[in-house]
């Protein structure tokens, strides 16, 4: 089938991401969100980055005013009804997403694929929920969407090849690669990214190291570009905890425990980047470690 109308739900960090680079790539996108203000930042923020890639001679000004006018939004979750792939990128809560495709499937197109940006949650309990399984699957991309590579493609149980082969000629034309993985708890980059992230808060919790330290040790003792804290900050550590209970549920794996730091900073409303005040203190000019 070809894809030309793409809905996304959730103008986030990886909403406006996503809107960006299928924008660019000559897709039609409608963004939606629950709030005005939401949809009026993400829209701020996609000019920047394509500003920031036209300066820096990724892109040329034809093609970031033309991948501009591509991009709509509306407050009215219906109205993405209308498109031929919908992608989820809602709060990586099972029951909002549940919800929002519930109050979308009356309006879909019959041949409309629905999709989720999950990070962590089964694709085929999802699609369960739907009028059209075969015709669902994990679309989940890296972030910073218009800088990383990798999409995970993931089939539930249902999802047939069509529907697969669609969504795999939207990342190659998107210029990004496909992972395929099958839907187990956290995909593939999450069941291996969230224990390390995992450990290295018991590593701080134990008084093994402290947060530079740890964060120090792991760039330059196994070259990694961020420090497995100062990662967690990016990512949003309500996201890691959400990850970490996922797998911890889904696998019934000791070894997947949440470290009770992770969920203390979490009640704490220390998320990160986000909040200004994670593993790190960003309140200031320049990261302060907070233990």
């Amino acid at each position: 089938m070809t894809i030309s109308n793409i809905g996304v739900i959730g103008a986030g960090q990886m909403g406006n991401g996503i809107a960006h680079v299928m924008a660019l790539a000559g897709y039609n996108v409608l963004m939606n969100d629950i709030s005005q203000q939401s949809l009026d930042n993400a829209i701020t923020a996609i000019t920047a980055n394509m500003s920031r890639q036209a300066a820096r001679g990724k892109i040329s000004d034809a093609d970031l005013a033309a991948a501009l006018g591509r991009i709509e939004t509306t407050l009215s979750l219906p109205d993405l009804g209308a498109t031929d792939l919908v992608i989820e990128a809602a709060t990586e809560r099972e029951t909002v997403k549940q919800a929002i495709f519930e109050d979308l499937q009356p309006h879909l197109l019959p041949h409309t694929i629905l999709t989720s940006n999950t990070s962590s949650i089964s694709i085929t309990r999802l699609a369960s929920r739907t009028d059209r399984p075969e015709r669902f699957m994990g679309f989940h991309f890296m972030n910073p969407v218009p800088v990383m590579q990798l999409v995970e493609l993931i089939r539930g149980i249902a999802t047939d090849q069509e529907t697969y082969a669609a969504c795999h000629t939207v990342v190659e034309r998107l210029g990004k690669t496909a992972a395929s993985a099958e839907d187990f708890p956290g995909f593939i980059v999450n069941r291996i990214l969230m224990p390390m992230i995992n450990e290295a808060v018991y590593t701080l919790y134990e008084g093994v190291g402290n947060v530079q330290s740890i964060d120090q040790s792991m760039k330059l003792g196994a070259n990694h570009p961020m420090g497995p804290l100062e990662l967690a900050d990016f990512i949003g550590l309500d996201t890691c905890l959400a990850i970490m209970n996922v797998l911890h549920d889904g696998l019934a794996d000791t070894k997947y425990r949440p470290c009770p730091l992770l969920t203390k900073y979490v009640e704490a409303g220390w998320l990160g980047r986000k909040t200004d005040r994670g593993f790190y203190d960003y309140r200031g000019e320049t990261p302060v470690p907070t233990r």
